[in-house]
């Protein structure tokens, strides 16, 4: 069957690429000292490490920080989590968020209801090969890196979209599709948001819903904590 193109919104400003950089981190004037300036120098690294891919995943970084992707960072069997909200399974995680943010845990419920929705509740990635599975059945195709693009939203921070185009397959698998995981450069994914249809622009335009994928391996219990803590 044929897969929902996501609703369009036309709200942000697409930026261009950029290639990364690598940065250098110097020694400790007290490097003389020993094991205890070693420690400390590696600590510090971690920190630093830490708090930059902290707001790397918040949205702000440097056009020279993004790197392209290839496909094999999503690789692997993928499950929906719109049916573990619509079960109450992650019901503990909207109250977290509750306790933490602005809204009641009832509109956040409603926030990512909109935000998770769709039929596509599994997706394998192997080699250059996806799999898009939903209750009508399944449909697949080969797709090929069609580079990246970043998006600049309202509140100042922005996002990396990873796309990817059909080469060949099933008439009715989408002609492309979007990664965001809050990542700018290869690393493998642990979650990732979709985006897919036939209209490469259009896709970009999406802001208020975002299919969310977690491995399939994982409990329900296990994406609520994973949910938690990030």
């Amino acid at each position: 069957m044929p897969l929902p193109l996501a609703k369009q919104i036309r709200t942000l400003a697409v930026a261009t690429l950029a290639t990364g950089t690598l940065v250098a981190f110097p020694l400790s004037a007290g490097a003389e000292t020993g094991t205890d300036s070693a420690q400390g120098a590696t600590q510090n690294h971690s920190h630093d490490h830490s708090h930059a891919a902290e707001e790397i995943s918040k949205g702000y970084f440097g056009d020279a920080q993004i790197k392209a992707r290839a496909l094999s960072d999503w690789a692997g069997d993928w499950q929906s989590v719109y049916p573990l909200l619509q079960s109450g399974a992650l019901d503990g995680v909207m109250q977290h968020k509750a306790e933490h943010g602005e809204k009641t845990a009832e509109e956040y419920k409603a926030y990512y209801t909109t935000g998770y929705a769709t039929d596509v509740e599994r997706i394998l990635i192997k080699g250059d090969r996806v799999t898009f599975f939903s209750q009508g059945g399944s449909v697949e195709a080969q797709y090929a890196n069609d580079g990246y693009e970043v998006l600049t939203y309202k509140r100042g921070n922005r996002g990396v979209r990873f796309v990817f185009f059909k080469v060949s397959g099933d008439e009715a698998a989408p002609a492309f599709f979007q990664f965001s995981d809050h990542r700018i450069a290869p690393s493998k994914s642990d979650h990732f948001h979709l985006y897919w249809g036939d209209d490469r622009a259009a896709l970009l335009e999406e802001l208020t819903n975002w299919p969310t994928y977690f491995p399939a391996g994982l409990t329900a219990a296990e994406v609520a904590a994973q949910m938690q803590a990030h």
